[in-house]
């Protein structure tokens, strides 16, 4: 409930239009993003090079996907952040830092799990990346590329020289650009809320995610736990331990792809999502949306693997599914075997994650150009 109106807050502005130009407003506001999603997904793979044919069949993986579009006709606005999320990925491909800061600090406002992809973006604005006056050069998508390309093999995740660069340039013009524009956005619209709605809006847009515990059945690993405890009150470290795994995997995740930011910000998604204390159907959404746009560089094949992965992920998710409408409809106390079920659910997850990663060709979304000054130093 408390996500609930949360949403109707943030969103009341857009759905005014429900009660004087029609009730389905909202609805076709959603379809229409759904719409709009494809079109950036085809946008970014034509951006990075991507062949019209395996273009087409990725879009389609969104498009025809029953999943998406049966959340956004049902009056979901999660295609509204996919798609200013993707239309940020193209924005930064295409060197306007300015537009992607905006985007990027409404969308957290909007929708606060896209905080985990703030030091991603950091990482990705490298100087060798982005110079000032000079667009950031995107690298051609090719087959010949991604069998013979030595520099597609990902830096290693403790490399202390690698590190000690990163710590060293870090306060680029591009970076503190970006981190002031989208923080200063972000403050302004939850700013204008919070004058409006008060300390409840703020506690419950931002401060009860930190916190958050709750003990209604839903996918995650974590919530029998929390329905067996949940009458005794948990201490804060408590509620924020759970945080841990969520934040090391985002760290290994993070070191590893960030220049290849697509892919990056997949992975990001289907782990935070698998490993948060609250699962529902529509997260799934969230990284849906930046599945077509990992496809073309993945050697998995559809037959016999890609099914595999495809049938065990679906599998798992049915059985939950299973237990819970005997919970929810038919009364029967199988907490025990739902929660088995959720276990089921995150190691379908885990090697479906740990698959795609396996079967990726890393690619970085930029050419690195060395800045002239560095190159009359040497």
């Amino acid at each position: 409930m408390e996500n609930g109106k949360i949403l109707i807050w943030r969103l009341a502005f857009l759905l005014a239009p429900n009660s004087f130009i029609h009730q389905s407003w909202g609805k076709f506001l959603f379809s229409a993003s759904d719409l709009l999603v494809g079109y950036f997904i085809r946008a970014i793979l034509k951006l990075r090079g991507v062949p019209e044919n395996i273009s087409i069949y990725s879009v389609s993986v969104w498009l025809f996907n029953p999943f998406t579009f049966t959340i956004g006709t049902r009056g979901n606005c999660e295609p509204i952040v996919c798609a200013i999320i993707l239309w940020i990925i193209i924005c930064l491909m295409r060197g306007n830092l300015f537009q992607g800061a905006v985007w990027y600090g409404l969308v957290v406002h909007m929708r606060i799990y896209p905080i985990i992809y703030a030091l991603s973006v950091i990482i990705l604005l490298d100087p060798h990346n982005f110079h000032p006056g000079r667009r950031p050069v995107i690298k051609d998508w090719s087959s010949r590329q991604l069998k013979s390309d030595a520099s597609s093999v990902p830096a290693k995740v403790f490399d202390l020289n690698r590190l000690w660069v990163f710590f060293s340039t870090m306060f680029t013009r591009s970076r503190i650009l970006f981190g002031l524009i989208s923080a200063t956005i972000f403050f302004f619209f939850t700013g204008i809320f919070f004058y409006l709605y008060g300390w409840e809006f703020l506690h419950e847009a931002l401060l009860y995610h930190l916190t958050r515990t709750d003990p209604r059945h839903n996918f995650s690993i974590y919530f029998y736990h929390i329905y067996l405890n949940f009458e005794r009150e948990f201490s804060v470290l408590e509620k924020l331990i759970s945080f841990l795994p969520q934040l090391l995997v985002q760290i290994v995740l993070i070191s590893r792809f960030a220049q290849d930011l697509p892919f990056c910000f997949f992975v990001q998604t289907v782990a935070f999502v698998a490993f948060n204390k609250v699962i529902t159907a529509q997260y799934f959404v969230w990284f849906f949306c930046l599945l077509p746009l990992i496809l073309p560089w993945s050697k998995m094949k559809l037959k016999w693997e890609g099914i595999f992965c495809i049938l065990f992920w679906i599998g798992a998710q049915t059985h939950w599914l299973l237990w819970g409408y005997m919970l929810e409809f038919k009364g029967k106390q199988v907490f025990l075997q739902l929660w088995a079920a959720s276990l089921l659910f995150f190691a379908a997850n885990t090697y479906v994650l740990i698959t795609i990663i396996i079967r990726h060709t890393y690619s970085p979304v930029f050419k690195r150009v060395v800045p002239s000054s560095s190159r009359k130093t040497r």
